[in-house]
Formats: C-alpha cells, structure tokens, sequence
C-alpha cells in the first residue's frame, strides 16, 4: 500500500502525516508512507486544497486533517 500526504510542509500537514504514521502503526500494516511538497506533483492530483491523503493513488481527503481513527477506516 502507498499513502501519499500532499502539502508544503504547513502545520496541518505535519499532523496529518502524524496521523496516518500511528494510525499505520495501530493497524499493523505495511505501507509506504509518502510526503508530496511538490506543487505540481499535487496539483496533478486535481487537489486544490491541502493537506491531502492519497491511498493507492485514489485522493481519499483533501483540505481537512483527518483524525486517526477515519483514516483507519479509508485504509482497512
């Protein structure tokens, strides 16, 4: 599984990528987890507002931090 967090580097998107991080963990799966900074790279993705959690390149959430225990839900 590769989980994609697109953002520049804002306080939202350090504690999205801190979410998805435990909620990972919680759930004992393997998965790549990747950070986008790239502009260009997220706009690609047709996001307009960040952060932005993708999922096997599927955009599960754009322009809201998600708490852990939904992102557990978009994963299992």
């Amino acid at each position: 599984m590769k989980i994609e967090i697109l953002g520049a580097g804002c306080a939202k998107c350090k504690s999205l990528e801190a979410s998805v991080k435990q909620a990972v963990k919680e759930l004992g799966i393997q998965a790549e987890i990747v950070k986008v900074e790239d502009i260009m790279q997220i706009v690609n993705y047709g996001v307009m507002g960040t952060p932005a959690l993708v999922v096997d390149g599927k955009v599960k959430s754009a322009g809201k931090v998600l708490d852990k225990e939904a992102i557990k839900k978009m994963l299992v």
